[in-house]
């Protein structure tokens, strides 16, 4: 989930956008109106509009100025909050002309777009991040500014923080890479990675073509890895994100 303010002052009346998958729209929509309580909220889902993702590229300085430019077009055009790496999120209305909001650019596809965030290691919606399965400190939340370690009073808050503190995590989701393409949805999902020996490494989530996610143990994740499929070996490789913090192979 990612969240978007679009009042700019506190008098003004707030209005937030909420990113979601859109396979739990319904699934969300319902549990936030279990919190509403009496309060004057509207909870609605905002089908006038688009959602990009504008990844870096050659010339990545010319975006800040093209929210002023395009306002009229383009409702929201801010940094990923989550890392450098993933650009800019672009929320914009439906039909509006990209190449007017963003001289130059190419639109890709959604492939593309997943290929990216594979590459660099980041989890999005339930299939990377199984709602009751996946942890936050496992899936690096604490690296995308997805975790507040001062406030308090939240689901999973004390046993989050005190794992922080402690510093032990054993367990990380990672970019992993196949020496070639596997066909469409030929992994189960949650398919168990091996070490050579035979020793459980970790799990499979998600991936695109031959790049993927994985929940691996830190301490198996220089050894040679591979996966069942269909009574085969396929062979993969782990790998540490460069974005992530210099103190975080722990």
């Amino acid at each position: 989930l990612l969240f978007f303010r679009l009042h700019e002052r506190a008098d003004e009346e707030p209005h937030i956008l909420l990113e979601c998958d859109s396979g739990v729209l319904d699934a969300i929509q319902k549990h936030l109106k279990l919190y509403k309580i009496r309060r004057k909220v509207n909870i609605a889902p905002c089908l006038d509009l688009s959602l990009w993702a504008v990844i870096p590229g050659e010339q990545a300085g010319d975006i800040a100025g093209s929210l002023s430019k395009c306002a009229d077009q383009a409702l929201i055009l801010t940094p990923d909050p989550r890392t450098e790496i993933m650009g800019w999120r672009l929320i914009t209305r439906k039909g509006a002309n990209l190449s007017e909001i963003i001289p130059g650019s190419h639109i890709g596809n959604i492939q593309d777009y997943h290929r990216h965030r594979y590459k660099q290691g980041i989890p999005e919606g339930v299939k990377d991040l199984p709602p009751g399965v996946a942890l936050p400190l496992e899936s690096n939340l604490a690296f995308m500014n997805g975790i507040s370690f001062t406030k308090g009073c939240y689901i999973g808050q004390e046993l989050t923080a005190r794992t922080h503190h402690m510093g032990v995590i054993r367990k990380r989701l990672l970019p992993v890479h196949f020496p070639a393409p596997l066909p469409k949805d030929s992994i189960p999902e949650g398919a168990e990675i091996l070490t050579e020996s035979g020793k459980s490494a970790g799990k499979f989530r998600a991936g695109e073509g031959e790049l993927g996610l994985a929940l691996l143990r830190l301490a198996n994740i220089t050894e040679p890895l591979c996966l069942n499929i269909a009574g085969d070996k396929v062979k993969l490789t782990a790998s540490t994100p460069e974005w992530w913090p210099k103190n975080a192979s722990k």
